[in-house]
């Protein structure tokens, strides 16, 4: 079966509608501007509906099967931001560095040489029109990338940088250097600041090296961490008793919020953010959820945990 057969099949389209969509699929896309907590903004692009649906049955049929380096722990549905930190848990230094201009970095031609090179499509006319579907042309420019807000887009990145994992991941494991990728985050921790002395050249060597994907690594974001000075790992604190935790700051932040909430001071929306941390608590640092109950009462984190946009009275819930 070709490409456009299975995604008719899976997509429940007609064959000839799968590929009139894919035909214009890179012009498909509604671009905006969010803020940076860093400062600045981020672009994204926002494929329309139904190329949308094509893209997320490329992923269930091909996608989400090729192989990714356990280097690589980001969007796997078996890992999260507190496993990738966890492998650097520990008080040694840590080295970080990130890509420039990741997603928008990988073009089609990395595409075709992965499925050249790893055989995952070899049909040409597959390899073709899965290009058509997978890369944004942006308004005004003739080149096709990949698109930050594609849900196919993190499966591609993460298949296309298995070499490059691998052989990161090798390289470092000689130095007894920890090596983990969180999409274009790229954090080092060893035993000693030693052993991380050669790793960035080595990381620059590497991606020269590679027929694709053409990566840079963003020089100005390179940043070295010792005990010293609190050591963060994709938005995490590690302790130096070998634990993740979301960081002082944010407690303090969770504190006031809950707080607020007891005195009835935040509305919906704000409640509503206030759950949204709370799971995200829950899945990195449960324990101060405890401390949270203990200081404020079970009722209050209840009410915020089963919040709805209709959400219960308090004394529902006591």
């Amino acid at each position: 079966m070709s490409i456009i057969d299975i995604l008719s099949f899976e997509s429940g389209l007609e064959a000839t509608t799968v590929e009139r969509i894919i035909r214009n699929a890179p012009l498909r896309y509604k671009t905006y501007q969010i803020p940076k907590r860093s400062g600045g903004s981020r672009t994204i692009s926002q494929p329309a509906r139904e190329v949308k649906v094509l893209q997320r049955a490329l992923s269930d049929v091909l996608l989400r099967v090729l192989p990714v380096h356990e280097a690589a722990t980001a969007y796997r549905p078996e890992m999260s931001i507190k496993d990738n930190a966890l492998r650097h848990a520990g008080d040694g230094p840590i080295l970080k560095m990130d890509f420039k201009d990741f997603f928008p970095s990988i073009k089609p031609r990395d595409w075709t040489l992965y499925c050249k090179e790893t055989g995952a499509l070899t049909d040409p006319v597959d390899v073709r029109q899965t290009a058509l579907l997978l890369f944004q042309r942006p308004k005004g420019s003739a080149v096709m990338r990949l698109a930050i807000g594609a849900p196919s887009s993190p499966f591609v990145s993460n298949a296309l940088l298995y070499e490059f994992d691998k052989r990161i991941a090798a390289e470092v494991a000689r130095d007894h250097v920890t090596y983990t990728r969180y999409a274009d985050d790229l954090t080092f921790s060893a035993p000693r600041t030693g052993y991380l002395v050669n790793v960035e050249k080595m990381v620059r060597t590497t991606l020269a090296g590679l027929e694709y994907p053409k990566l840079l690594i963003n020089g100005q974001k390179t940043t070295r961490i010792t005990r010293k000075y609190g050591r963060r790992v994709t938005g995490l604190t590690l302790t130096n008793d070998g634990r993740v935790s979301i960081g002082h700051e944010r407690k303090r932040i969770l504190h006031a919020q809950v707080h607020s909430a007891t005195k009835d001071l935040l509305d919906n929306d704000q409640i509503a953010e206030l759950k949204g941390m709370l799971g995200f608590v829950n899945s990195v640092e449960p324990q101060f959820l405890d401390v949270l109950r203990r200081r404020y009462g079970h009722s209050i984190i209840t009410f915020i945990q089963r919040f709805e946009s209709n959400p219960p009275t308090l004394d529902l819930l006591e």
